[in-house]
C-alpha cells in the first residue's frame, strides 16, 4: 500500500456534524435469540426465560436468570429484537415438562415409548446432561468429506416425529410468541419482530436460516413456522415463503447464519443437491436472503487465517469446531466465510448473470438463555447452564463438538440505518442492505460510495445528504454513466466509538475482485488510523498497543481516538473488473470475558481463551458492476 494513494483524514471533532444527520436513525438489535420454547435451550437449563423475559431484558428491565436465578440486567437496552425459537418441536418439551401439552393419542405402545423418551429428556434437563440428549437428535451424523449431503438432507420430512403429531402444541407456542411480541412492540421506542429459526443441519452441516416478518399478529397467526423437519433444502424454504406470501400477504426475510460451521455448503458453488447454480436459483436466493449473519456466539465468519493469510486480523474469535466434532476434523472452507463468499458471488454472476451472494451483513447473539447478552463484562453464555464460570469447561455444549464456554464469543449486534424505530422501517433497511455487523460494541459507522466526493463533503454537516445524492450507501450497487468515465470509486467513511466502550484503532477498506483471468483477489487498505503511526516499507501499519491490565481486567482510553474519518479512492481500480468494497473498523484491545472469568476464579489468567479482544464493526459491502 502506498500512503500517497490514500486521501485520509482523521477528524477529532465530528460530534456536531454527526448529530446533524437526521435522515436515518442508527438502531442496534439482535435478530437471533432463543427462549425456553426452543428444544435445545430447554434441555440446557433454560426452563423459565420465555419470550416475555427476552423482550423485558432487551428493553432494559431487570429479569431473573433462568439457571442461577440471580437478578440480571442488560447494560444498554436494544432498539429491536427478533425472538427466533427453533421451528422444529417449538414449545413441545416445555409443554410436556409442564404438563400442558396437547399431544395426540398414539396408542398405548407408542404413548409408552413417548413417555419414556420424555422422562429421559426431563431427567437430562434436571441433571445437566441435556447436551448429550440433544446430540442424539441431530440427524445424519456422517462425515461429509465425500460431499454427499443429498442423501442426508433428503431424509428431512421422512423422519418420524417421536412425539407424534405436535401441530397443536406448536400452534399454541407460536401464538404465545406472537402475543409476547405484540405486547412489547412500541413504535418509535422499541421494535419486536415475529420470527423463527429454520434449523437445517444435514450431517451436522449448519445451514440454518433466521426468518422474520415485519407484519403483526393478525397476519402471523395465519401460518405456522416452516421447519427443517419438513425439508432441509433452502429451495423448499423459499418456495414455502413464496406460497405463504401469496396466501397470507406476509412479508419475510430469511437470513443465513453461523456459516463458519456449514462444512463448506452455505456459500457453495453448487446447490445443496449438488446441482449447478442457475439464474433462477440465484434470483430466488437474492430475493429471500438479502442479509447474512456473520458474527455471533459461535464465532466470527468474516474470514479465516487459512483463507486470508495476508490479513493480520483474520484470526478473530475463530471457532474451529464442527457441531459434531468427533466425526471429522474442522476444516475451513471458502464456502463457510463471508469474504470468500462475496468473491464467489462475483464468479457466479459472470456465469449466471445474477449474484446470489450479494448480501448485507449483521451480527446477532444466538443466545439460548432468553437474554441477548453480548457485552464482555455482562456475558451470560450460549446456554443457561454455562453462565456460571465453573461450568464453562464442558465439552457437550454443542453435542460433543469440543467447544466450551470460553471458546464462545460475546457477540454480536445488528445495526440498521432506518427511517424510524418501527417494524416496517427496520425491515426496509434490511431489504436494501443498509445494515452492518458488530462483534458486540456499538461502533457507529457510515459508508457511501460514489465517483465525485471531495473532502468538503466528508466534513460537511450534510454528510449523509451528500452521500445519498452523490452515490450509494452500504449495501448498494455502484455503476458508471458517461459522466463518470475516467473516475475511480471513492468511499466516504465516518466512524465513532461506542460511547460506553473503547477508542478506535483504525478504519480499513477490504476489496475483493476478479482479475482479467477471472481469478479471485482480495486486498486490505488501512485508510485512517489514530496517533502518529506511519506504515512501514511493506505498507503495514504498526499495532496500536495494548493498555489491558491482566491482573484486574481494566483498560485505558489513553490510546486510540474517539472518531475517525476517511475519503478514499481505489488506487488499483480497473473499470472492466467486478469488485466489492466493505469497511472494517477496529477498536483498541479490551478485556475478553475469558480474562474476567479467570480473574474472578483466581486461576491462571485467563484459564482458557485469549485475554484480550479487538472488537470491530463490518459494514455491508458496496458492489461495483462494470
Amino acid at each position: 500500500m502506498q500512503p500517497r494513494s490514500i486521501i485520509a483524514l482523521i477528524i477529532i471533532g465530528l460530534s456536531s456534524t454527526l448529530s446533524a444527520e437526521e435522515d436515518h436513525q442508527l438502531l442496534f438489535g439482535d435478530t437471533h435469540l432463543h427462549t425456553s420454547y426452543s428444544l435445545d435451550a430447554y434441555l440446557n437449563g433454560n426452563q423459565t426465560a420465555d419470550p416475555d423475559t427476552a423482550y423485558r431484558w432487551a428493553r432494559g428491565l431487570p429479569v431473573i436468570h433462568p439457571y442461577h436465578r440471580a437478578r440480571v440486567q442488560i447494560g444498554t437496552p436494544l432498539d429491536f429484537l427478533v425472538v427466533s425459537d427453533h421451528a422444529e418441536l417449538m414449545g413441545v418439551l416445555r409443554a410436556a415438562h409442564r404438563g400442558t401439552d396437547e399431544l395426540e393419542d398414539m396408542g398405548w405402545w407408542e404413548n409408552l415409548k413417548r413417555w419414556v423418551m420424555l422422562k429421559g429428556m426431563i431427567w437430562a434437563v434436571e441433571d445437566g446432561t441435556g447436551g448429550e440428549v440433544l446430540n442424539s437428535f441431530l440427524p445424519g451424523k456422517t462425515d461429509l468429506g465425500g460431499r454427499d449431503p443429498v442423501a442426508h438432507a433428503s431424509l428431512a420430512g421422512s423422519r418420524p416425529n417421536p412425539f407424534g403429531d405436535t401441530t397443536a402444541v406448536e400452534t399454541t407456542a407460536w401464538h404465545e410468541i406472537i402475543a409476547a411480541a405484540e405486547r412489547h412492540n412500541a413504535p418509535g421506542e422499541f421494535t419486536s419482530f415475529m420470527g423463527w429459526e429454520w434449523s437445517s443441519i444435514p450431517a451436522g452441516a449448519n445451514l440454518h436460516r433466521i426468518v422474520f416478518t415485519p407484519d403483526g399478529g393478525e397476519i402471523a397467526r395465519r401460518f405456522l413456522p416452516y421447519g427443517s423437519d419438513q425439508s432441509e433444502y433452502p429451495e423448499d424454504l423459499w418456495a414455502w415463503l413464496e406460497d405463504t406470501e401469496e396466501r397470507t400477504g406476509a412479508r419475510f426475510i430469511a437470513m443465513p447464519h453461523n456459516s463458519n460451521v456449514s462444512k463448506g455448503f452455505m456459500y457453495d458453488r453448487k446447490t445443496l443437491k449438488q446441482k449447478p447454480i442457475t439464474r433462477e436459483y440465484a434470483e430466488r436466493r437474492l430475493r429471500w436472503e438479502p442479509v447474512s449473519e456473520i458474527t455471533q456466539i459461535k464465532g466470527d465468519s468474516e474470514t479465516h487465517p487459512a483463507l486470508s493469510p495476508q490479513d493480520e486480523f483474520a484470526d478473530f474469535e475463530t471457532f474451529a469446531h464442527n457441531l459434531q466434532g468427533e466425526y471429522e476434523e474442522y476444516r475451513a472452507s471458502a464456502a463457510d466465510y463471508m469474504r470468500p463468499a462475496l468473491k464467489t458471488g462475483l464468479v457466479l454472476e459472470q456465469d449466471t448473470g445474477v449474484n446470489p451472494y450479494r448480501f448485507g451483513v449483521i451480527g446477532s447473539t444466538d443466545s439460548h438463555t432468553g437474554l441477548a447478552s453480548y457485552e464482555e463484562n455482562n456475558f451470560w453464555g450460549k446456554f443457561a447452564r454455562d453462565s456460571i464460570p465453573e461450568k464453562k469447561r464442558v465439552d457437550d455444549l454443542l453435542g460433543g463438538s469440543g467447544s466450551n464456554g470460553w471458546s464462545m464469543s460475546a457477540s454480536g449486534l445488528a445495526a440498521a440505518w432506518a427511517a424510524d424505530n418501527t417494524r416496517d422501517a427496520i425491515f426496509d433497511a434490511f431489504q436494501r442492505r443498509e445494515v452492518y455487523a458488530t462483534s458486540g460494541t456499538r461502533i457507529k459507522v457510515r459508508l457511501f460510495a460514489g465517483w465525485k466526493f471531495n473532502e468538503e463533503d466528508l466534513q460537511s454537516g450534510q454528510f449523509a445528504e451528500l452521500g445519498y445524492a452523490g452515490g450509494v450507501p452500504m449495501g448498494g450497487v455502484l455503476q458508471r454513466n458517461a459522466s463518470d468515465n475516467g473516475s475511480v470509486p471513492m468511499l466516504m467513511i465516518r466512524a465513532e466509538k461506542d460511547p460506553a466502550n473503547a477508542n478506535l484503532d483504525r478504519i480499513q477498506v477490504i476489496k475483493g475482485w476478479l482479475d482479467a483471468s477471472g481469478a479471485e483477489k482480495e486486498r486490505i487498505y488501512d485508510v485512517a488510523w489514530s496517533g502518529e503511526r506511519v506504515p512501514g516499507p511493506d505498507g503495514a501499519l504498526p499495532a496500536i498497543g495494548n493498555t489491558v491490565n491482566l491482573q484486574d481486567g481494566s483498560y485505558s482510553n489513553t490510546i486510540g481516538t474517539p472518531e475517525l474519518s476517511a475519503l478514499w479512492s481505489d488506487p488499483d481500480f480497473n473499470p472492466g473488473q467486478s469488485a466489492f468494497y466493505y469497511v472494517r473498523v477496529l477498536q483498541i484491545p479490551t478485556p475478553r470475558h475469558s480474562l474476567l472469568d479467570g480473574i474472578a476464579l483466581q486461576t491462571d489468567v485467563p484459564r482458557e481463551g485469549p485475554a484480550t479482544i479487538q472488537e470491530r464493526a463490518y459494514t455491508s459491502p458496496v458492489w461495483y458492476v462494470p
